[in-house]
């Protein structure tokens, strides 16, 4: 299903091929000959989103744009069942494995692998081969490696993080921090009411 939203409609070659149950919302360009699998998610809130040639988003994937970081995946990219790519740089031929998780600001270099339930944090950047074994979080830049069960390590690699500031613009200290931050991003949400579905 293809949804313009906040004036931007998808646009997709017509090469490529868009099973009739994934979702692509908004500023979303899909070059030649990708293909994007049953129940994948592709939405452009506020920031777009741009796929280059011959790149697979598998089944049920997940790929968002915020307008703090939009989102470029090179040609010959592959992203797996249950992956999720936000607001990040991708170069080309990038293998994501199932449940991959990509987070805002991070650049992916060319020929990286991110490999199973592996994550890559905030602002990471993964030089071209960087390979991100099973499970493991890349962090930093330069970037570094690390266990899952190394998480003192993994805090101290990353840059100040204030997930609330940088994604939601409310300050961590403030005393009613969830309330803010759900009622502010709530709103933003909101802006899905006026959505309309694009023929074709």
């Amino acid at each position: 299903m293809l949804y313009e939203h906040l004036g931007a409609r998808p646009r997709i070659h017509d090469t490529a091929v868009v099973a009739p149950t994934a979702v692509i919302s908004g500023d979303v360009e899909i070059g030649p000959h990708c293909q994007v699998l049953h129940g994948a998610v592709i939405t452009a809130e506020g920031g777009p989103i741009t796929l280059a040639e011959h790149v697979i988003v598998m089944e049920n994937a997940l790929i968002r744009a915020t307008a703090a970081n939009s989102v470029h995946i090179g040609a010959h990219t592959l992203i797996g069942t249950l992956a999720s790519i936000a607001g990040a740089t991708v170069g080309e031929e990038v293998f994501f494995a199932s449940g991959a998780r990509v987070f805002n600001g991070a650049l992916v270099g060319d020929r990286c692998e991110v490999r199973v339930n592996a994550v890559v944090m905030r602002r990471a950047v993964l030089l071209p081969e960087t390979v991100v074994p099973i499970g493991w979080v890349a962090a930093g830049d330069p970037v570094q490696l690390f266990s899952p069960d190394r998480d003192a390590e993994i805090a101290a690699a990353q840059p100040e993080l204030d997930f609330p500031g940088h994604v939601f613009g409310v300050d961590r200290d403030t005393p009613d921090l969830m309330v803010q931050l759900t009622e502010r991003y709530g709103t933003s949400l909101a802006r899905h009411r006026d959505d309309g579905e694009v023929g074709g």
